[in-house]
């Protein structure tokens, strides 16, 4: 059965408390390599597994994708770039030699794009055992799209909401099942602004908004996991650290430059969102927020508690943006 399991949990302070209780220890490569030291064992074959990953042209999701097919599994690559998944899908059969790979073009900003996309899976892929929701991205102005929603949550927070949805049906058929959502840590930083979800309000910051839909992101992992609970479908969320990706490479190019030495590579930001789609203990719990195969606390700062009201306000608002009813 499986179990959400409290964040409370009681447990010895041990050297990944310690770097946990710091951002520098824990978020940079020096945390992966202490706590990397610790795990043994190979992860299972994923062989009959179909496994899709939206944004898998470039850093995490690239690396996650390539490692999971080299452990045997069907893999469905997202992205917004016919050439770039041709790219991708080309260097990972050359690099794992799986032959068992496809490709789906989608526009994560654009809420008709992502419903061709549930379409184009459900029709192309009679099981689906894993989705893991990691395409996302930090915009420096608000801008909106052709709907008129704003471009922030519509790529990091809304197309997740929306895919995810329209593909449960397909997953609890599919059971056991998991669905894996790539938040980032600086959600610890932000409360989410359900009444303001779109930034209209006062100055906008990209890393802020980033932050607030990535807090979005973690909501919907435990509002999904408490749905889901029963139906053999688990959900977690993970962040990477602090990856160097083209991402950060393009967003945040001063933040990048001066922690360049502490960064992990894209390989080691991903391995816990491959772990949480192959390993077994990842099976056994639900809900949970995870750092280096460990679950964390959701909050650090007791201003980005979210009221219970919050919660059921943002699938409301989601519904409304997505012109659904989930």
């Amino acid at each position: 059965m499986v179990q959400r399991v409290a964040m409370g949990i009681s447990r010895s302070l041990d050297l990944d408390d310690v770097l946990d209780r710091t951002v520098i220890g824990s978020f940079t490569n020096i945390g992966f390599a202490l706590r990397s030291r610790r795990w043994s064992g190979e992860l299972p074959s994923l062989d009959g597994k179909t496994i899709v990953v939206t944004g898998s042209t470039s850093g995490l999701g690239r690396a996650a994708a390539e490692r999971l097919a080299g452990l045997g599994a069907r893999l469905c690559l997202v992205g917004r770039s016919a050439a770039k998944l041709e790219t991708a899908r080309r260097e990972i059969h050359a690099a794992t030699a799986n032959e068992d790979l496809a490709v789906y073009v989608a526009d994560h900003s654009d809420v008709g794009s992502v419903r061709e996309l549930a379409d184009a899976l459900l029709a192309g892929e009679p099981r689906i055992d894993v989705l893991i929701n990691n395409a996302g991205a930090l915009f420096p102005k608000r801008s909106e799209t052709a709907a008129g929603i704003e471009l922030t949550i519509a790529t990091n927070l809304l197309s997740h909401f929306l895919l995810t949805n329209l593909l449960i049906p397909r997953l609890e058929a599919s059971a056991p099942a998991r669905i894996i959502n790539v938040s980032s840590g600086g959600m610890y930083t932000q409360r989410i602004r359900v009444r303001d979800l779109q930034s209209r309000r006062g100055e906008y910051k990209g890393s802020i908004a980033y932050a607030r839909a990535k807090r979005g992101q973690v909501i919907l992992t435990e509002l999904w996991a408490e749905q889901l609970a029963d139906r053999g479908v688990v959900v977690h969320a993970m962040h990477p650290g602090w990856a160097d990706t083209p991402g950060v490479e393009e967003s945040l190019p001063t933040f990048r430059r001066v922690t360049k030495p502490f960064l992990r590579t894209s390989e080691q930001g991903a391995d816990t969102m491959v772990w949480l789609a192959a390993s077994d203990e990842a099976s056994r719990s639900t809900g949970l927020f995870w750092l280096d195969r460990r679950p964390r606390p959701t909050h650090r700062l007791k201003s980005t508690v979210e009221a219970p009201a919050d919660r059921q306000e943002l699938r409301v608002a989601l519904n409304a943006l997505a012109g659904t009813a989930f």
